[in-house]
């Protein structure tokens, strides 16, 4: 039995035709307003790379990588998907009456294409109650409070598969029932109906027909208005993902060479500085609001949500989409709406990112959070003169010391004294020893033990001691890009001129330093090979050139965000350590941030929302004796974080570390 007949004189397919044509009409009008939408972003160069944008794109979209992290939710996403993807062939064939099945039995393929497609409504039938039973029946905590949207589209998903097994029944129930092998679920469903009366049979498959083409085309209409407009938006958001090293900016303005415009030569006429209007931000920016799955793995991450700040990541994206829809056709006139991207997303929201990325790395289509973020402190920091009463301090130090504490340049090598070091000669390595192991009493003892160990392994380094200035990573994600340039520029000419016409080899303890120098600096005319200090370490330990002994301690590490998400290099810091280290439950990649990134650490936060006294808390449940980090903002935040719950646990960098157990000479 078959629902391809004329209903009350009128032929089936004309009804058909109809009701694709309100469905398609209305979702293409759609997805156009959108792209409108999305172009008027500014350009962004990502149109390069397509053999590796493919790979990525068969990887993370179809092979759904980085949704299957998440076992529960991401695997039933997963089934649904990739049933989906089988049954698409179905929907044809029921739309055309049959036509596909015909086809394909005439080459003999019918068969094997009736066991995919019924392979795909079983995957997608799995996937949906798995998430039907986690949002109703489990609910953890992000979906408490969550509309109801969810559940009822994943109900007219199931709708979609049930009523398409129905009508694969009744195709088997006519005069002579034939049972067909290759669609063992659409057997199980017609034997249910075997016995029924013909008629019976036939009202039912007409109606589960026409239910069936009614829930895609509500789908299909639904689909750019709602959180599912994800269908459509992440496949240019996994195409034209990030290939810049995690963590980059874009500078102001660039040249022809995609490099930074000097900041003598910016061009002020054309000058955007920062976001603060819709169009502002690029149109890969803009794409990310109909990509959001809302799966709210970003916030389960981000620190500053975790500590009961105002910023929710996952709520940034939404903004950006609902406030093109919100204003979207006075934004299609040239208009501005009233309302502005930092009233949507709110200063305090702004403000209270600490740039850790673990957002970004979370999300399973590649939405880029941060950005977005960090473009609005520029036009908050640059154009509205509005910003923390406390960054004006941290930006007068910048501009008169070239240092966070505004101390004279004539002390920066103070914390060397006795070491008999190179200062701002040529030698192998440079050691770039940054702010804070310079100026900071606690972390003046790191850069002693850094370079120490150098010397014990013969290494061959020098300092820059006063030539040396802040490589203006706070500045720069404080939203001040004018001073952050001034001191790159500064810092790339000494550094160009210290290296001649070699690659220069830099040294540096700090994660922020690695990070800008190594990767930052390339787009304002400085390429240095850069290595964290635990890199190093690590290598002239395994070399043999530093004995260490394993330390009797319990120790644990934690991961500074700039050196091991953003930076890559996890397995460094641990082998320099050596040892067996007690792990805490978030490690590695998936670190917690301690808060002082972003230039948090020079901005005030309530007693109530520390981020350092989460992370602490996870050190401290460990029962480690000692917590090793990389970074000088870690070792501020860890060492007030621990204190502030009342735990005495010594805070220590990998070289103070190792320095301790290094083996004297016989």
């Amino acid at each position: 039995m078959t629902p391809f007949h004329d209903y009350y004189g009128i032929e089936w397919y004309l009804i058909l035709l109809a009701w694709s044509a309100i469905a398609l009409g209305s979702h293409f009008y759609q997805v156009g307003f959108v792209v409108r939408l999305i172009r008027l972003g500014k350009d962004d160069e990502r149109f390069n790379s397509w053999k590796q944008r493919l790979t990525e794109f068969l990887i993370d979209w179809l092979g759904q990588r980085k949704v299957v992290q998440d076992k529960v939710a991401g695997y039933a996403h997963a089934l649904i998907f990739w049933g989906f993807l089988l049954l698409v062939s179905d929907v044809v064939d029921l739309g055309t009456g049959g036509l596909l099945q015909e086809l394909l039995s005439n080459i003999q393929l019918d068969g094997i294409w009736n066991l995919i497609v019924d392979v795909g409504y079983a995957m997608a039938t799995i996937g949906i109650l798995i998430a039907l039973y986690r949002r109703v029946i489990i609910r953890p905590a992000k979906l408490k409070g969550a509309s109801i949207e969810g559940p009822l589209i994943l109900l007219a998903i199931l709708g979609i598969v049930l009523t398409a097994f129905i009508v694969e029944a009744g195709n088997m129930i006519g005069e002579e029932t034939k049972y067909n092998p290759w669609e063992p679920i659409g057997v199980l469903f017609a034997k249910q109906m075997v016995g029924m009366d013909h008629d019976t049979i036939a009202s039912i498959v007409d109606i589960s027909y026409w239910l069936h083409m009614l829930l895609i085309g509500g789908f299909l209409i639904e689909i750019p208005q709602t959180k599912h407009s994800h269908l459509i938006g992440t496949i240019p958001n996994v195409m034209f993902q990030d290939h810049n090293p995690m963590g980059t900016m874009i500078p102001m303005q660039t040249d022809e060479n995609n490099e930074a415009v000097k900041t003598d030569d910016l061009d002020f006429d054309n000058l955007t500085l920062g976001v603060n209007k819709f169009a502002d931000f690029t149109w890969r920016q803009l794409s990310d609001g109909w990509a959001c799955t809302a799966c709210a793995r970003c916030q389960d991450v981000c620190p500053a949500y975790n500590s009961g700040k105002t910023l929710n990541p996952m709520q940034i994206v939404m903004d950006v989409k609902d406030y093109g829809r919100e204003h979207g056709s006075l934004l299609l006139t040239g208009k501005e709406p009233e309302e502005t991207m930092v009233d949507r997303f709110t200063p305090d929201a702004i403000w209270a990112c600490t740039t850790c990325y673990a957002c970004v790395e979370a999300c399973p289509v590649h939405i880029e959070h941060v950005p977005k973020l960090t473009d609005t402190r520029r036009h908050l920091v640059m154009e509205a003169s509005d910003f923390p009463e406390e960054l004006q301090n941290l930006f007068n130090n910048l501009e008169r010391n070239s240092n966070p504490w505004g101390l004279g340049a004539h002390t920066r090598a103070d914390w060397a004294e006795g070491l008999d070091l190179k200062v701002g000669v040529p030698a192998e390595y440079l050691f770039f020893v940054g702010c804070a192991g310079s100026f900071d009493d606690r972390n003046k003892k790191v850069s002693r033990a850094t370079a120490k160990l150098l010397k014990e392994a013969g290494v061959d380094f020098s300092i820059l001691g006063e030539m040396e200035t802040c490589n203006g990573d706070p500045a720069r994600r404080a939203g001040n890009e004018f001073l952050f340039q001034m001191m790159a520029e500064t810092n790339v000419q000494t550094l160009n001129s210290i290296g001649r016409q070699m690659t220069l080899k830099v040294i540096t303890a700090c994660p922020h330093c690695f990070h800008t120098i190594g990767k930052e600096y390339e787009k304002y005319g400085g390429k240095y090979e850069v290595y964290h200090h635990s890199q190093v370490l690590n290598k002239l330990r395994q070399e043999g050139k530093l004995k260490i002994k394993n330390f009797e301690d319990k120790v644990t590490f934690h991961d500074p965000c700039y050196l091991g998400r953003i930076g890559g290099e996890t397995e460094a810091p641990r082998g320099a350590l050596g040892g067996d280290l007690i792990e805490m439950e978030r490690h590695g990649t998936n670190s917690f941030c301690c808060g002082g990134g972003g230039a948090r650490v020079w901005m005030e936060e309530d007693a109530d929302k520390r981020v350092n006294e989460i992370r602490a808390k996870e050190a401290s449940k460990t029962g480690a004796d000692c917590v090793a980090v990389g970074c000088p903002f870690c070792m501020t935040m860890m060492s007030d974080g621990l204190k502030s719950i009342g735990d005495d646990k010594q805070v220590k960098d990998i070289s103070e570390i190792m320095l301790e157990n290094l083996e004297a000479e016989t």
